[in-house]
């Protein structure tokens, strides 16, 4: 392992540096920001096929063991 990743203070000069908030512009709502990214949802459906097959397995499970 190299000596940076060692070094415990590393991060010592930007730790407690205060947050940029602008003065001109109003921060963007959770709503708005988690919209932004909902385009790079590349594996839509992926969670359902999941249930689906998780689901699927358990009844196999259940028809075999009990």
């Amino acid at each position: 392992m190299s000596e940076y990743y060692r070094d415990e203070h590393r991060y010592d000069d930007i730790l407690y540096v205060p947050h940029h908030r602008s003065k001109t512009r109003k921060g963007m709502s959770a709503h708005d920001r988690a919209a932004q990214f909902a385009p790079f949802a590349a594996l839509s459906g992926h969670g359902e096929a999941i249930s689906d097959t998780a689901i699927a397995h358990m009844e196999d499970w259940e028809k075999e063991y009990l």
